[in-house]
């Protein structure tokens, strides 16, 4: 069983729709499989058109330069914790999440619920993916680990929102990957069977520091002054000098792992911020602040300071919401804004009309292996012209 399918509309300037935060278009798909011209059954899907690159320092969406304004999601509730309370409460969470002015988010150390997934593949949400960490180093977390990372990139392939992988974080599960050989060798082993699976999505092997062999190079840092933060990223020397391991970029932590070459990578500042309000009941990173005022000054500088260094294409403000003593979230756990969302978007949009994410010149990609949701990886796809209609294929 085998068929071709048409995209192509000439009344597009591309001739097809592209996926992209500005521009979530999605193609409907309806997979009727017959048996001597008796439908037998009847399937609904979807899938998107888009492409993630890297060139010359820069991440690319359908062949533009995107700035991620991403934001770390814990995808916590106090009723229910890691499971959604119900699909209105992740349709919210997203809500709140654009309203601030966001355009993606960091799953932290979670594998979301694949209706959080579906409502930002169609509200154009940028998604980074990343893997619940090991508790330790031995042969039984290599094993486990890679095979549950291996199935959940298999399972979460299909989705345009997903636009970077992350199996390791701050290296946990791997506390010695800085300077051990074994447990560097397993992270370019996941890093390599990753690209292998899925070689159009970049891989991010350790998030925040010690990277090896990373598409991305990604650093956490909380830094509470905008001014200090500023004079430690600016320019080319100190980029040179964090990328070399010359100098730690944070709380004596360093970007390279040992043995390990920065290559040009782009580079993101994957967590910062962090701020709390003034309480007893948990903890934040940095003195915590007692007022809205103070919050948004200190939000402006800090992420002021990172959108204006040149060669920084992204950040990830921690975090959406507070997570039990973690009280540093821009919504509370019950999801009540600390600060009006539109003042956070206003404070966050420093570098509006730069790198907003718009593209220009987008090159198609499909992203999904033509996996028919039926007893067969090929079908036939016809008749599909554009976007808000449903494209019918007849598998026999």
């Amino acid at each position: 069983m085998s068929a071709s399918v048409e995209l192509i509309c000439d009344a597009l300037e591309w001739r097809v729709e592209t996926w992209s935060p500005e521009n979530p278009k999605l193609y409907e798909v309806e997979f009727i499989l017959s048996k001597s011209n008796i439908v037998v059954d009847v399937v609904h899907s979807y899938f998107g058109l888009r492409k993630v690159s890297i060139q010359k320092g820069t991440v690319l969406l359908n062949n533009a330069p995107i700035y991620q304004r991403l934001i770390l999601d814990q995808g916590y509730w106090p009723e229910s914790h890691l499971t959604p309370p119900s699909e209105e409460a992740i349709i919210e969470d997203i809500d709140k999440i654009l309203a601030m002015g966001y355009n993606g988010v960091r799953k932290h150390q979670k594998i979301e619920d694949p209706r959080f997934l579906y409502w930002c593949d169609v509200k154009g949400v940028l998604v980074w993916s990343e893997m619940a960490a090991a508790y330790e180093f031995n042969d039984r977390a290599i094993d486990r680990f890679t095979r549950e990372w291996m199935d959940i990139v298999r399972q979460q392939y299909n989705h345009p929102c997903i636009v970077t992988w992350v199996p390791f974080n701050e290296s946990w599960g791997i506390a010695q990957v800085g300077v051990d050989r074994k447990q560097q060798q397993f992270t370019e082993a996941i890093y390599y069977l990753t690209k292998t699976i899925d070689p159009y999505r970049p891989v991010v092997v350790n998030d925040g520091w010690e990277h090896t062999v990373s598409d991305i190079i990604t650093l956490h840092d909380y830094e509470e002054s905008g001014e200090l933060f500023r004079k430690r990223y600016a320019g080319k020397e100190n980029k040179e000098a964090i990328t070399s391991n010359e100098i730690s970029h944070w709380n004596r932590k360093y970007a390279m792992a040992q043995g390990y070459e920065y290559r040009g990578q782009p580079i993101i500042v994957s967590e910062y911020g962090g701020i709390a309000f003034k309480t007893e009941e948990g903890w934040g990173y940095g003195n915590q602040v007692d007022s809205e005022e103070a919050f948004l000054e200190r939000f402006y500088h800090i992420t002021k300071a990172i959108q204006d260094t040149e060669y920084i294409c992204g950040y990830c403000y921690t975090q959406v919401t507070d997570v039990q003593q973690e009280v540093n979230g821009l919504l509370t756990e019950t999801r009540e804004p600390k600060v009006p969302l539109d003042r956070i978007k206003k404070s966050e949009f420093g570098r509006i009309g730069e790198g907003s994410g718009l593209p220009r010149q987008p090159a198609p990609f499909f992203c999904g292996r033509g996996r028919a949701p039926v007893a067969t990886r090929r079908f036939t796809m016809f008749a599909l012209r554009s976007t808000g209609r449903t494209a019918r294929s007849n598998i026999a």
